[in-house]
C-alpha cells in the first residue's frame, strides 16, 4: 500500500540556491512547480518549454531527445543548483540534463525509470515506491494560511455585500477529457441558481482561462440577476479572496489543481461533475471523497467539519532532505 511520507527533518532553507524550473505552458503545471519552489524558499529561473515543430505535434515519449526538441535558449546558463520540472515533457528533459552536481526533481509520474531522478513527487494512484519517491495526496500549489489571511484582508470589504453563508464556485473548462459546453453550463447554472434560492446563500464565481466565453455568459446571465458576484476576468483576480472567505467551495471536477487548492482551506468542498472521463483525475476526485474532504455537488449547500489538506510543505521538506539542504 502506498502511503504519504511524513515531513522529514530538514536543514534551514537556503534562499541562495537557484532552481531551474521547466514546464510546458499549462497553468496547472506551472502552479505546481511554483508551489514547490515557494515552499522550499528557493530562487527560481522559470523556463517554459515550447517544443519546436514537428515535435510539438507528438507525445514527448516519441521525441528523438528532449534537448534536440526544445529551443536552445532553454539550455542557456546559469546552470542552477537543482532542476525542477512538472509533467511528462519536463521529465524527458530533466533526465537528460541531470548531473551529479545538478540534481533533478520531477513533479508527477515521469513515465520513466524513477531512478533517473533524485526525487519524484507522485500521486497515490501512480503506485510508485522507492527511497526517492514522495507521495503527495494533493497537487502542489501556492495556497498557504498566510496567503489566505492576506487575501481575506484584501477582499473582505469588496465582497461584504454578499449574503452569508458564502459559497465560492471555481469553474474550469473543457480539457480533452472533460467538457464544459453550453448545455453543461446551463445545467450547472440551474443547479447553482436553485441552491442560491433554496439555501439562501451568497455566491461568488470565478471562471478560468479554460472557461469558454459562451459558458461564462450563460453562468453570468443565470446567476448575476440573483445577486451573485461573477468575476469578469478584468482587474484584480479574486481567486485567493474567494478561497479565503468562502464558507463552502464548489469546484468543477476537471481540475486536480483547483480542487487541491480548495481543500487546502478550512471550507467544505463540493465537486461538480462534468461530462467525460479521466482515470487519473477521476481517481483523485474519488480519493478526496473517500477521505471525507470533498463531496459530490447535488444542487444543495452541504456543510461538515473539515481540516485543511495540503502536502506542499511536506514535499518541500522532502526536497530539502533529499538534497541535503
Amino acid at each position: 500500500m502506498v502511503t504519504t511520507p511524513q515531513p522529514l527533518p530538514a536543514a534551514s532553507p537556503d534562499p541562495t540556491k537557484l532552481a531551474l524550473v521547466y514546464t510546458t505552458d499549462l497553468a496547472g503545471l506551472r502552479a505546481q512547480a511554483q508551489g514547490l519552489v515557494d515552499a522550499a524558499e528557493l530562487h527560481a529561473d522559470y523556463r517554459i518549454m515550447r517544443p519546436r515543430a514537428p515535435w510539438s505535434l507528438l507525445s514527448p515519449k516519441l521525441w528523438p531527445g528532449a534537448r534536440r526538441v526544445v529551443v536552445p535558449s532553454l539550455l542557456a546558463p546559469p546552470a542552477g543548483d537543482v532542476l525542477i520540472g512538472c509533467g511528462g515533457a519536463a521529465a524527458r528533459l530533466l533526465a537528460e540534463l541531470r548531473r551529479p552536481d545538478r540534481p533533478a526533481v520531477i513533479i508527477q509520474n515521469p513515465r520513466l525509470d524513477p531512478r533517473r531522478f533524485d526525487l519524484v513527487i507522485a500521486a497515490p494512484h501512480d503506485r510508485l515506491s522507492g527511497p526517492n519517491i514522495f507521495i503527495a495526496r494533493t497537487a502542489l500549489h501556492r495556497v498557504t494560511q498566510a496567503s489566505l489571511t492576506d487575501a481575506a484582508r484584501q477582499w473582505s470589504g469588496r465582497l461584504a455585500g454578499l449574503p452569508r453563508p458564502l459559497v465560492a464556485v471555481l469553474i474550469g473548462g473543457s480539457n480533452g477529457r472533460y467538457r464544459l459546453d453550453d448545455q453543461t453550463a446551463r445545467s450547472l447554472a440551474a443547479d447553482l441558481a436553485a441552491m442560491m434560492q433554496r439555501d439562501r446563500v451568497g455566491l461568488m464565481l470565478t471562471p478560468s482561462r479554460r472557461t469558454s466565453a459562451s459558458a461564462r455568459a450563460i453562468l453570468t446571465d443565470a446567476l448575476a440577476p440573483l445577486g451573485a458576484y461573477i468575476w469578469d476576468m478584468r482587474g484584480d483576480n479574486p481567486y485567493f479572496g474567494m478561497l479565503a472567505l468562502a464558507n463552502a467551495i464548489i469546484v468543477t471536477a476537471d481540475s486536480v489543481s483547483m480542487v487541491s487548492e480548495a481543500v487546502a482551506t478550512r471550507a467544505p468542498v463540493m465537486l461538480a461533475r462534468l461530462p467525460g472521463r479521466s482515470a487519473r483525475i477521476g481517481a483523485f476526485m474519488e480519493d478526496m471523497v473517500v477521505r471525507g474532504r470533498a463531496r459530490w455537488f447535488a444542487g444543495r449547500l452541504e456543510s461538515w467539519s473539515t481540516d485543511p489538506l495540503n502536502d506542499t510543505p511536506a514535499a518541500a521538506d522532502a526536497l530539502r532532505h533529499c538534497l541535503g539542504w
